[in-house]
């Protein structure tokens, strides 16, 4: 189960509401909603957390691109809106763009015997990769008020900690 939360900077203060991922898929989708949050182009802090395993920050200024914070990079690549953030922040090796033509023989049979559980191999591969500790930008926060050592002391429902250091605690509690 996953809880989001948009916070939107305005002239007055902070604007919190909690927001519904239905119709997010992208990274595009996510920076989108956060776009629509935004009041004259200001800064909108989008929080997703998913039952105690990990949380992500998603920070958007303006058209400038998001930058991205995940606490757990292994555990979030291992969820549907998680992925969306790993992916955009370690790339994604796990593409597969079709058949290599150059291993192709004339008559379009691969060279040698595939082996049977090469499937399983490039799986857990690609899981290795993506590392069990924070990834993403670790001052993501930290002109709002939320030190890098700070960011990265915080544990699952982040939410309360990253609001009170934005002065948003109290706009927050009045959308849980």
């Amino acid at each position: 189960m996953y809880f989001a939360a948009l916070l939107a900077r305005t002239e007055d203060g902070w604007e919190a509401s909690d927001t519904e991922l239905d119709d997010v898929e992208t990274l595009s989708d996510l920076t989108e909603l956060a776009r629509d949050a935004s009041v004259d182009d200001d800064t909108v802090i989008v929080y997703i957390e998913q039952e105690d395993a990990w949380f992500g920050i998603v920070r958007v200024e303006g058209e400038d691109d998001p930058r991205i914070y995940v606490s757990d990079g292994a555990a979030a690549a291992r969820s549907s809106y998680g992925e969306i953030l790993t992916k955009e922040l370690l790339g994604d090796d796990q593409e597969d763009d079709g058949p290599d033509l150059d291993a192709l023989d004339l008559d379009g049979t691969e060279d040698g015997e595939p082996a049977e559980d090469d499937d399983e191999e490039e799986s857990a591969v690609a899981a290795e990769a993506v590392p069990a500790e924070p990834v993403g930008d670790r001052l993501v926060l930290d002109d709002l008020g939320l030190s890098e050592k700070e960011l990265l002391a915080l544990q699952t429902d982040a939410l309360s900690e990253i609001a009170d250091a934005l002065g948003a605690a109290e706009v927050l509690e009045a959308v849980r």
